[in-house]
C-alpha cells in the first residue's frame, strides 16, 4: 500500500474575488503534493472556502442576494482560477456543505458536554473584517493587529472555549525541538511571547448578532463562531463525525497545514487546543509563510487594501508556468515577497527565457544540425563531464527535502544553478569546434547527450512547479516517457542512447519589459466614469462672463443648527468678509476647511437658507456619491479672479 500524505491550504474567505496572494499558498501546496505523488505517496490535497460570518452576510445584503447566492459566484471564481493554474487538489470543501455543518455541530456539542465550552458574555474590541475579538494589549495603535483597521466595542452573550487552560501544553508543543511543530522558528517565539506567556484568553466561539453561521443545536439563539467552524474543515473533509467520507483513519493526522503568517495563531494555538480537548491526534506540522507585499511600500497584498494583481490577467499574458515559477522562486521561506511586475519580467527573462529556454533550444538545434536529429550510440564520455553530472546527481535528494519542507525557492535556485552550469558546459566544450573534426564526433555526441540528459533530469524536478512546460521539454529532447517519476531523476544517463530530438516552439518568449509595463498599467487603470449629469444646452460667452468667480480664504466654518447638510462659512473675498452657506456638511468636518483657499461665485444675489443669509456659492465637484470642494494652494491670494 502507498504511504498516505495529507496537505492542506487554509480555507479562503470568499468575501471578494481571488487574488495573487491566494495563489502563492495554493501553488506551494500543489508543488508539494505533486512531488509526493511522483515519489509514490497516496496524497490527499485539500483546499476550500470559509463561507460563514457577519461580513459575508453583509456583503450579500449589499448585493441584494442571499449569502449562498453571493457565495456561489465567488467560489466559482476560486475554482476557475485553480483550474487555470492547474492546481491538483483532491478535495474542495465549503463550510456550507451539509456534511461539514454536521461535523461542526457534533464537535461543538462534544466540547460543551465535556466541559470545554461554557456560556458567558463577551465585552471587548472586535474587528468586523477579521471577525476577531482582541484585548487592549493585543491592539496595535488601537487597531486590529492583523489587518490594521478600526475595532469597535462589542458585548453580547456567547459561548466560550476554555483555551486558557491549554497554555502549558501548547508551550511544550511549540518548544519541542524534535517535533518541530511550527515553522519558521520566528513564529514560535511570536506565539509564546505575544500570546502564551501573557496568558491565553478563553475564546469566544458563538455569536448572536448575526444568523449566517452553523446553528448551535442546543441553543437556537447562537451560531458557531468562525474558528471552530473553519478549523474543523481539516477533519470534517475526511469524514470526522459525519457520514460523507470514511478517510479520517487513513489520512489524519495531517502532514502539514500551510498558510500565510497572519493566521498562524489560530492554527498553532486554537486548533491544537481544540484537538487536545477532543482527544484527537495533532497535525504533524504547521507552516506560516510570508506575505506578498506591494512594490517597495511593504503593504500586504490583499483585496482589502486594494493591492491586488489579477492572476487571470497575468496567466493569460505570460503563461501559467511562468507565473507559478516566479511566485515560488521569489518567496524565500518565512519571509515576505515584495512584488512588482518589473521584477517578475526580469525573473522570467533571466531564468526561464535566457537559461532554461535557451539551453533546451540550443541543445536540440545542435543535435539536429550536427546529427540530423538522432544521436549515434557511439559516444566518448570523459572525466571533464563529471563536474556537471555530479551537480545533477546531487539535485534529487536536495530538491526532495526542499519541496517537503516548503523551501521551494531554495530548490529552484539550486536547480537553476545546475542549468546555468549546463550552459557553461556548452561554452567549455565548444560543440561547433568539435563538429569540424569527424574524429571528434563521438565526443560531440557525448557532450550533447549529457546536455539532453541534464535537461531531462532537471525537467522531472521542475515538473511540480511547471506542469505544462515540462512535458513539452520531454517531447523536444526525445524522452519517450510521458509520466514524471521521481526515481528517474536519480538515474544518470537514463535517456535512450540513440535519442531523437524534435524542434518545438520557443518555451518562454522574452518579454519587452517597458512595453509590458505600459500595457499592464493601461489594463489596471480604472475605467473612466461617464458624468452623472448630461451636458447642458449651449449658451453664449456673455452668460459665463456675467459670473464673478474668485478665490476666497475660509476664516471660519461651522455647522448650521438643525441641518445635516449645511455648513456656514465666513470667507475673505479680497475686499472684505462675507457669509456663505454650502450643502457639504456630510462630506467635511468644519474645522478641516478653516484656512483653505476655495473657489466661489461671489456675485449671486443673496438668499436665505435655514434663517441665514448666503452671499454666493462655494464651488464643488461631484465625486461618485460625494462632493469635493474646489481648492487652490495657499499661495493664491484672496480675491484672485478665476477665468
Amino acid at each position: 500500500m502507498k504511504k498516505p500524505f495529507y496537505i492542506t491550504t487554509p480555507i479562503y474567505y470568499p468575501s471578494g474575488n481571488p487574488h495573487i496572494g491566494h495563489c502563492y499558498t495554493t501553488v506551494a501546496c500543489d508543488v508539494c503534493a505533486r512531488a509526493k505523488r511522483m515519489q509514490g505517496y497516496d496524497v490527499m490535497f485539500l483546499t476550500g472556502t470559509d463561507e460563514h460570518g457577519q461580513k459575508i452576510e453583509k456583503k450579500a445584503q449589499e448585493a441584494g442576494q442571499t449569502p449562498k447566492e453571493y457565495l456561489d459566484v465567488i467560489v466559482g471564481k476560486f475554482k476557475t482560477l485553480w483550474e487555470l493554474m492547474d492546481i491538483s487538489y483532491d478535495r474542495f470543501i465549503r463550510t456550507t456543505d451539509d456534511y461539514h455543518v454536521e461535523s461542526v455541530q457534533k464537535i461543538f456539542e462534544k466540547l460543551y458536554k465535556d466541559g470545554y465550552i461554557y456560556k458567558g458574555a463577551y465585552t471587548g474590541k472586535y474587528c468586523t473584517p477579521c471577525e476577531s475579538f482582541w484585548t487592549d494589549s493585543q491592539l496595535v495603535d488601537g487597531k486590529c493587529p492583523d489587518c490594521g483597521r478600526e475595532v469597535v466595542d462589542a458585548k453580547e452573550e456567547a459561548y466560550f472555549f476554555k483555551l486558557s487552560q491549554f497554555g502549558p501544553q501548547l508551550k511544550e508543543l511549540l518548544l519541542d525541538e524534535e517535533r518541530n511543530f511550527l515553522e519558521p522558528k520566528s513564529r514560535v517565539n511570536e506565539m509564546i511571547h505575544n500570546f502564551i506567556d501573557p496568558g491565553l484568553q478563553d475564546l469566544c466561539v458563538s455569536r448572536t448578532s448575526f444568523r449566517w453561521g452553523v446553528p448551535v443545536t442546543f441553543d437556537e439563539d447562537h451560531v458557531v463562531y468562525v474558528w471552530i467552524d473553519a478549523l474543523s474543515n481539516y477533519i470534517s473533509a475526511l469524514g470526522f463525525m459525519n457520514e460523507k467520507y470514511d478517510e479520517y483513519a487513513k489520512y489524519w493526522p495531517a502532514d502539514v497545514h500551510v498558510m500565510a503568517k497572519e493566521i498562524v495563531r489560530f492554527h498553532s494555538l486554537i486548533w491544537p487546543a481544540m484537538l487536545m480537548a477532543l482527544g484527537e491526534p495533532l497535525p504533524k506540522k504547521v507552516v506560516g509563510h510570508g506575505w506578498i507585499t506591494f512594490g517597495n511600500s511593504g503593504a500586504k497584498m490583499s483585496k482589502s487594501s486594494g493591492n491586488v494583481v489579477d492572476p487571470f490577467v497575468l496567466c493569460e499574458r505570460y503563461g501559467v508556468d511562468a507565473i507559478r515559477y516566479d511566485m515560488l522562486r521569489e518567496m524565500p521561506f518565512g519571509s515576505d515577497m515584495p512584488y512588482t511586475n518589473e521584477s517578475m519580467f526580469t525573473r522570467i527573462n533571466s531564468d526561464l527565457a535566457n537559461d532554461l529556454g535557451n539551453l533546451v533550444s540550443r541543445t536540440v538545434a545542435m543535435v539536429i544540425k550536427y546529427f540530423g536529429g538522432t544521436l549515434p550510440v557511439d559516444k566518448d564520455f570523459n572525466d571533464s563531464d563529471e563536474d556537471l553530472l555530479s551537480m545533477v546527481d546531487a539535485l534529487p535528494d536536495y530538491v526532495k527535502d526542499a519541496y517537503d519542507t516548503l523551501h521551494i525557492s531554495d530548490a529552484l535556485e539550486t536547480i537553476f544553478k545546475t542549468i546555468a552550469r549546463a550552459n557553461k558546459y556548452i561554452d567549455e566544450n565548444e560543440p561547433w569546434v568539435l563538429a569540424k573534426d569527424e574524429a571528434k564526433k563521438p565526443r560531440l555526441a557525448a557532450v550533447l547527450y549529457n546536455l539532453l540528459d541534464t535537461i531531462r533530469r532537471c525537467s522531472i524536478l521542475l515538473s511540480p512547479v511547471m506542469p505544462h512546460v515540462c512535458p513539452e521539454i520531454f517531447e523536444q529532447i526525445g524522452e519517450e516517457k510521458t509520466e514524471f517519476v521521481w526515481e528517474d531523476s536519480e538515474v544518470r544517463h537514463g535517456l535512450k542512447a540513440d535519442v531523437t530530438v524534435k524542434k518545438g516552439r520557443v518555451l518562454f518568449p522574452r518579454i519587452d519589459v517597458e512595453k509590458e509595463l505600459e500595457e499592464l498599467a493601461a489594463l489596471s487603470a480604472p475605467a473612466r466614469k461617464l458624468p452623472e449629469e448630461p451636458l447642458k444646452d449651449l449658451t453664449d460667452f456673455d452668460n459665463f462672463a456675467a459670473l464673478d468667480l474668485r478665490a476666497v480664504k475660509v476664516k471660519s466654518c461651522e455647522r448650521v443648527p438643525k441641518s445635516d447638510k449645511l455648513l456656514k462659512f465666513i470667507v475673505d473675498d479680497g475686499f472684505g468678509d462675507r457669509q456663505v452657506l454650502s450643502g457639504i456638511a456630510k462630506y467635511y468636518n468644519p474645522e478641516d476647511l478653516i484656512g483653505k483657499t476655495l473657489a466661489m461665485i461671489v456675485n449671486l444675489k443673496p438668499r436665505k437658507m435655514m434663517g441665514y443669509e448666503s452671499n454666493g456659492m462655494i464651488m464643488s465637484v461631484r465625486d461618485g456619491d460625494k462632493f469635493r470642494v474646489v481648492e487652490f494652494g495657499d499661495d493664491i491670494e484672496a480675491g484672485a479672479d478665476i477665468s
